[in-house]
């Protein structure tokens, strides 16, 4: 097993609270039918949420996110064809329903 997918299992194993409620309203198909992944392996870096269908990438980012290692990692992943979209924990928290109506917005366009 490579090093990226042991990874993914332990981060999964030990999700952000943030994470945990994001992933309620995205598992089992249960956003709009788009079936969505966690902490999902794309080449050596691992996506919070992907939905492989639209080729998109959700990032929570929670405070100490290192900016130049992100900026790399979102070129990759637009090298890949995926878009990426970042979202604060903090808006998680306090704007879910927001972020889950933008979201939705974007997957039907």
């Amino acid at each position: 097993m490579s090093d990226v997918v042991q990874k993914a299992r332990e981060l999964r194993k030990n999700q952000t609270p943030e994470e945990k409620e994001f992933w309620h309203f995205l598992r089992d198909k249960r956003f709009a039918g788009f079936k969505f992944r966690r902490q999902h392996p794309i080449g050596e870096y691992i996506a919070d949420f992907c939905c492989p269908e639209k080729k998109l990438v959700i990032e929570l980012d929670g405070v100490g996110h290192d900016l130049q290692y992100d900026e790399i990692r979102d070129k990759y992943l637009n090298s890949r064809k995926f878009k990426v979209i970042r979202i604060s924990n903090e808006a998680v928290r306090s704007d879910r329903d927001r972020i889950l109506i933008k979201l939705l917005n974007l997957l039907e366009s």
